[in-house]
């Protein structure tokens, strides 16, 4: 959520002249009174308001040339840059004191093997604010300025807010001297740049991994100081005292290479959007106490950034328009030459979405420039956006971005690509369409395919750093069948939004014919682009813009194309990750009858003359792990609920209940594909390849898993809150408990997975009879509720009468005799459900899933890319 601008508005100051004469009759040189204008604040015109003060001697302060010899080369920029005997100096003109610049700290080089999330490689940022470097007599301070509150400076509220609102004291800094013209201060920032100060440094979180004590300052320097016209670069290597290293413990110590970036902020903002829970964009939130309301308002802004027309009477008149100043992003020189091309048409993919918007070529990717094109370019400036790549066996990319807290302006970003994010998109592409796709069905993708699966990736990251979320549920919008036609997937992909964790067309089947199986910048992406960004003529405030958005907004609502589901929740089966279409059961029988094709050929298609069956294990371990997966986007419409953001002048319920209908044919699913036994997973042939006794297992935990989230409590909850609001219209828990029943419960003689499926039933049901949820502490009801962990007592709750019936109804219709196994079997439930309706010793807590899609201990699946 945005924060709101707070404006830099003072009281003015009266001028103040103090003329003091001063002469000494012990001294030959007379003293010549001069003036030195010291700027204190900004006045509400955004003028100086200064005091002059007499040239006598302060202590410790010397003249320019004292201090820096006249022959000294200086780097000029922001602040002009000195280095004499080892020490380094900024020159602080007064036109820049008070003026708030963001700060920036990255890594630029790190030791091998942190295991740190996002703090491991070169590129990866350690901490952003902003700063303002402001002059109390003879010193220099940095403060810290909050952006989480404000009120205007006209406001009755605005003293009070000032008075609890004072900025921190980062660093202080002794002047060492005035500038030759004497319109500015010089300070030394030696030790600034080259001590241990968190706000530049390395996060606490590698300082906790690794036992770092303190900083070693005989083996830390600072390389470089570089200025430039808005923004300085401070690049020092810094080695710490560490009793845990990541390489070697008997180096005592560990070392990083760190970048700080200071770039100044527009001394105008740019003019907030204001957000809108119906459209997805990341933002930032304020609250102002400057309004009439009668409570603390809170006011949110989105992330964009600023583009204008050059001509904007062109734009006016609907004419597709050049942005004043383009969103430029640079490949990082370290990525192979291969891929460069394309992770630039990724980025490139964007411009058809800022048409929507009345821009072109709005947003360019390029290769970085090289040291003989522009030696003074660098991947940690600030001033630049970059694709950095990692050197790294993690399978994922991200897209952040660094915004202006005053009013949501992005300003750059850096996106991390790791080079392990192929193993992860080749994985996915093959066990998601090798059915119908002869092209993924290779041990290693041709470079011009591999190349179109990172394009995809690299529009996706890019969207993140536009301001663009997830949206979770543009993939519900496109039916099913729709999936399966040539045309319709020739012309919109897989889903209207390339935000989405849609990934591949797992639906299409052999013989339909559908060629293009990726995701792509869609409808959603562009109509969400359109209104984030389309430039309003005029002097319009942020309300009055919202005011034109709120029409845009009401007309597109109630179609698909243009839905916007929020990642977080996992009550909606809208709002699923890694699904397609718009029925999970339908979507999951296609995907599960490709996956019926593609096992039995994993060997065949990924054969590799001399290798060993490493590849064949994967694999057959990424075809369970997207069965498990529609599992789970089954399991979310039972007891769901469907989320719709609304405002007061629409019609209709924000939240409401999935239809009983397809609650229960997400049971009648489970019955079908997963109760009944999954025997075509079982190739007791190509398993003998690889398992040593852990794969049928696998199977037999997405069973029991799975069973266990559809009888979480917060599910159940649900259900009976949809029964007493509607009645015979909502799915009941008893109506769950007796098809589970019947499709665990079947006649016959029960196999071995059959068997552990329902001593899972039992323990499922024990837990929720006898073992107490104690909830997370601290956390509201309605943020707990948010995440699918709806709340419930179980003490007092219906839940346990009706489990201690359905185990009573359990234990009077099983079966007696049999084999062997199968009437210990039998004795056995006996003796559970027992235990559970009459329990005599402490209860051991089953693990089933509380509120969300938790995975059994027993599976081990791969983790999606959570930024990716």
């Amino acid at each position: 959520m945005t924060k709101l601008i707070r404006t830099n508005t003072y009281l003015c100051l009266t001028t103040i002249v103090i003329a003091i004469i001063a002469g000494s009759c012990k001294t030959k040189k007379d003293a010549t009174a001069q003036t030195v204008t010291i700027k204190t604040t900004a006045t509400a015109a955004g003028s100086s308001a200064t005091a002059t003060i007499s040239p006598a001697k302060k202590e410790g302060i010397k003249k320019f040339g004292d201090l820096i010899p006249p022959k000294t080369k200086g780097d000029s920029g922001l602040f002009n840059t000195y280095k004499v005997d080892g020490k380094y100096y900024y020159v602080i003109p007064d036109s820049l004191l008070n003026r708030e610049m963001l700060v920036v700290t990255r890594l630029a080089k790190t030791p091998t093997n942190i295991k740190v999330s996002n703090q491991q490689y070169g590129g990866e940022e350690t901490n952003d604010q902003v700063w303002k470097w402001e002059r109390h007599d003879k010193q220099i301070f940095i403060r810290v300025p909050s952006y989480s509150v404000r009120a205007d400076s006209t406001s009755d509220m605005y003293r009070s807010v000032k008075n609890s609102n004072l900025d921190v004291v980062l660093a202080s800094f002794d002047i060492k001297a005035y500038n030759k013209d004497t319109t500015g201060v010089v300070i030394d920032v030696t030790d600034f740049y080259n001590g241990d100060i968190a706000a530049i440094g390395i996060t606490d979180d590698v300082k906790k991994a690794y036992k770092i004590s303190a900083l070693d300052n005989s083996r830390s320097f600072i390389d470089t100081i570089k200025s430039f016209p808005i923004n300085t670069e401070a690049r020092a290597l810094k080695t710490y005292r560490s009793t845990e290293s990541p390489t070697d413990n008997t180096n005592a110590a560990i070392t990083f290479e760190l970048n700080t970036s200071m770039l100044l902020l527009p001394k105008t903002p740019m003019k907030a959007r204001l957000r809108d829970d119906r459209v997805g964009f990341f933002g930032q939130s304020q609250t102002d106490y400057g309004t009439d309301a009668q409570k603390a308002e809170v006011t949110s802004y989105i992330h964009r950034w600023q583009l204008e027309p050059k001509d904007e009477a062109a734009y006016a008149r609907g004419e597709l328009v050049e942005p004043k100043k383009q969103i430029v992003f640079y490949i990082d020189p370290a990525t192979p030459k291969k891929w460069v091309p394309y992770l630039i048409q990724g980025i490139n993919d964007w411009q058809k979405a800022f048409e929507a918007a009345g821009f072109k070529n709005a947003i360019i990717g390029k290769a970085a420039p090289t040291a003989k094109e522009d030696p003074d370019f660098s991947t940690e400036d600030a001033r630049y956006s970059v694709v950095r790549y990692f050197a790294s066996n993690i399978e994922n990319a991200y897209g952040p971005h660094i915004s202006d807290p005053r009013t949501g302006e992005i300003l750059e970003s850096h996106v991390g690509w790791y080079h392990n994010v192929m193993q992860l998109l080749r994985d996915w592409y093959f066990v998601q369409t090798a059915a119908v796709n002869p092209e993924a069905r290779k041990a290693k993708f041709t470079d011009e395919q591999m190349g179109e699966l990172i394009r995809f990736v690299s529009s996706h990251e890019i969207g993140h750093t536009l301001g663009l979320p997830h949206n979770f549920g543009s993939s519900y919008a496109y039916p099913v069948d729709s999936l399966r036609s040539k045309s319709f997937t020739d012309k919109h992909g897989t889903a209207p939004s390339i935000m989405d964790y849609a990934r591949f067309n797992y639906i299409a089947q052999p013989g339909d014919g559908v060629t293009h199986l990726y995701p792509q910048i869609g409808e959603y992406d562009m109509w969400a682009i359109k209104w984030g960004y389309t430039w309003f003529p005029g002097k319009k405030s942020s309300h009055q813009e919202k005011e034109i958005l709120d029409v845009w907004t009401k007309e597109k609502a109630g179609n698909p194309l243009y839905f916007y589901g929020r990642q977080g929740t996992s009550i909606d089966p809208r709002l699923q990750n890694e699904d397609l279409g718009d029925n999970a059961m339908k979507a999951s029988t296609y995907g599960i009858a490709n996956l019926k094709r593609i096992l039995p050929n994993i060997e065949k298609w990924t054969y590799q003359q001399g290798e060993d069956y490493d590849d064949l294990q994967s694999l057959y371990g990424e075809v369970l792990t997207q069965f498990y997966r529609y599992m789970g986007h089954v399991a979310t419409n039972i007891g769901g609920m469907n989320e719709n953001f609304k405002t007061y002048d629409q019609k209709g319920p924000v939240y409401d209940f999935v239809a009983k209908g397809l609650q229960r044919d997400a049971v009648l699913f489970f019955n079908k594909e997963l109760f009944t036994t999954p025997l075509w997973m079982i190739d007791s042939q190509e398993l003998g390849k690889f398992d040593n006794g852990v794969m049928l297992n696998r199977i037999k935990s997405v069973q029991v898993g799975t069973l266990g989230n559809v009888l979480s409590p917060s599910r159940l909850a649900r259900m009976y809150d949809n029964e007493t609001r509607n009645g015979s219209k909502a799915y009941t828990v008893a109506e769950l408990l007796t098809d589970l029943r019947g499709g665990i419960f079947t006649a016959g003689r029960p196999d071995a997975f059959k068997r552990n499926l329902q001593r899972g039933y039992i323990e499922n049901l024990k837990s929720l009879l006898n073992d107490d949820f104690k909830g997370f502490p601290g956390v509201s009801a309605a943020a707990l509720a948010n995440f699918g962990l709806t709340p419930i007592n179980m003490a007092l709750s219906d839940i346990r009468p009706m489990v201690r019936a359905e185990l009573k109804t359990i234990d009077s219709k099983l079966p007696k005799g049999g084999d062997a196994i199968t009437d210990a079997h039998y004795i056995d439930l006996h003796q559970r459900i027992k235990e559970a309706l009459n329990p005599t010793r402490a209860v051991v807590n089953f693990p089933a899933a509380v509120g969300g899609r938790g995975l059994n201990e027993d599976l081990p699946v791969k983790s999606d890319l959570e930024n990716y």
